[in-house]
């Protein structure tokens, strides 16, 4: 985990000193406020941090609050999904999280105060009707013929619509602000709607239900609130924030500023078509590997740490942008080459026979990770079957070919110098065996005699292999802005393969959370799929960016 005491937020530091030397507050207070209505993706990840950390660098707390105003879309799973993710990537919120259902008899009362006041009314447009009557961007609307009922009237129905007396889409309770407002989200909009759905954190008891634009300032107010960050989308609803702390008299003032939300290419971080991409089976769920949620990535493997490093390090900027994928893919090999346990896996196993070697078994002992030598040495087993991967020989091999062909000598990672003397074809033409000789004074793949190779392939013992399956995951996406079509038609056939082979036998016991790095074939993760009967591994990326290239 960073230590967020060191990490440059750009003009929201400067907005938070600038805050705390005027005096309004001595402590800050920061909410993430997640919508249950899908998984958290990468995105995020951004505004979590964000908000968590600037806490954290300034001895403040962050509140977790759920803005569950939408019974429609909203759900229980996604909630534990939510509260999961968080604690995964390491932040706390345990005493600190809050529902905006729970404040629904408060947000009622606060309505009631609007109407009483002349700033709120009960609206029967039809929705239709109401889009017409807001105008456009470059005309102003015209006020509801609903606009001038008497305060008695209003509050009249405003109470029926809670107690369920009329139907849903028959009225609608609105702000009166300005129907010729420059900025339409000030054209008297709606605050409250007619719902009869049951809610699934408070049940039954509400047949209404606020707008998020009315409840989040509410929100913020009750819960005290410094400095509420929003993406750079609600810069517009910023009066509308203001107009409802000012009408409703808080005497705590709660500041919104906005900055740019997370945008990467090859990647679609709307909920609605990561929704459609679970639901249309075009994933294998919320949690899929290719998929840019929090649970995707730490299925497939990513490493917290390099998540958080990413998002932080793609800046906090006052506009929007797109961040190449190729720079969180470079933030999770940076994490793992030093993390990563050291591993030889066959994708694609092609057998050698070592004619030469007499021996049972003979123990050999590489590092585990060379970058972290405490760690130690691992042992592997080197007898006379192994495998190795089908590219690693050739029949007739192009200029610059170092690898096996009939005649050609190379180094067998960590073990010793060998020699392809010949091969064996089946009747299709494929290279079923290889076989060579092996210099026993090459052990550890150096030699004494001062003669070199220029190759080194990895390899596994056939005996001692461990059977697994390889989930070979690249980019879901073919092109690097999937939504300037159809996203569906975007997808990358190629974007999941999946290859059975082999892993040496001391990886069985890795752990879930440990990533390892396959000589070669790049980084991988053990599936939650994985059982005592079958290993699988998920490719996490490979061991340098050779996409489209």
């Amino acid at each position: 985990m960073l230590n967020f005491k060191d990490v440059n937020f750009g003009f929201l530091d400067d907005i938070i000193t600038d805050d705390l030397k005027e005096g309004g507050y001595n402590k800050i207070i920061t909410r993430f406020p997640p919508e249950p209505n899908g998984y958290l993706h990468i995105g995020h990840a951004k505004a979590i941090s964000v908000n968590f950390g600037l806490a954290a660098k300034y001895g403040g707390k962050c509140n977790l609050r759920f803005d569950d105003t939408n019974p429609l879309k909203e759900e229980m799973e996604y909630v534990e999904a939510i509260k999961d993710d968080i604690r995964w990537l390491g932040f706390n919120f345990e005493d600190n999280i809050f529902y905006a259902s729970e404040y629904f008899e408060k947000m009622y009362e606060f309505a009631l105060k609007l109407i009483n006041d002349g700033l709120a009314y009960v609206c029967q447009l039809s929705p239709d009707e109401i889009r017409e009557f807001r105008g456009t961007l470059t005309s102003p609307g015209k006020n509801s013929p609903y606009r001038d009922r008497s305060i008695k009237d209003n509050l009249e129905l405003f109470n029926g619509m809670k107690d369920g007396l009329y139907d849903e889409g028959s009225m609608v309770l609105r702000l009166k602000i300005d129907m010729s407002s420059p900025n339409i989200n000030m054209r008297d909009p709606i605050i409250y709607r007619i719902l009869k759905k049951i809610h699934h954190h408070i049940g039954e008891g509400w047949n209404i239900y606020p707008m998020y634009d009315y409840a989040h300032p509410i929100e913020d107010a009750i819960e005290n609130i410094t400095n509420s960050f929003c993406s750079l989308e609600f810069e517009d609803h910023r009066p509308l924030y203001d107009f409802i702390i000012e009408k409703l008299e808080f005497e705590n003032q709660p500041k919104q500023r906005e900055f740019a939300r997370l945008n990467i290419n090859y990647t679609v971080m709307s909920k609605r078509k990561l929704l459609a991409l679970v639901e249309e089976g075009l994933v294998d769920g919320w949690d899929d590997p290719r998929m840019p949620t929090i649970s995707g990535l730490r299925r497939r493997g990513y490493p917290k740490d390099a998540i958080i490093k990413f998002v932080i390090d793609a800046g906090i900027a006052k506009s929007n942008s797109i961040v190449d994928i190729a720079q969180l893919e470079a933030a999770v090999r940076e994490e793992l080459n030093f993390t990563a346990i050291r591993g030889m896996a066959i994708v694609e196993p092609l057998k050698v026979i070592v004619t030469n070697f007499d021996k049972d078994v003979d123990w050999l002992e590489v590092d585990i990770n060379p970058e972290q030598i405490e760690l130690g040495k691992r042992k592997i087993p080197f007898s006379r079957e192994l495998y190795v991967e089908k590219s690693d020989f050739s029949l007739n091999p192009p200029k610059g070919y170092r690898r096996l062909y009939k005649g050609n000598e190379v180094r067998f990672k960590g073990a010793y110098y060998l020699k392809c003397e010949d091969y064996k074809i089946d009747a299709n033409g494929e290279v079923v065996e290889v076989y060579c000789t092996y210099d026993e004074n090459t052990k550890g793949g150096w030699s004494d005699d001062g003669r070199k190779v220029k190759g080194t392939i990895h390899w596994i013992s056939v005996k001692h292999a461990l059977p697994c399956e390889f989930r070979l995951f690249d980019r879901l996406f073919i092109d690097a802005n999937p939504e300037k079509g159809d996203f569906r038609e975007n997808i990358n056939p190629n974007s999941k393969v999946i290859s059975k082979g082999y892993v040496e036998s001391y990886l069985k016991d890795t752990s879930v959370d440990h990533a390892c790095q396959f000589l070669r074939n790049g980084y991988f993760a053990l599936d939650k799929d994985s059982n005592d009967e079958r290993l699988v591994f998920n490719r996490v990326v490979s061991l340098k960016d050779s996409f489209n290239k």
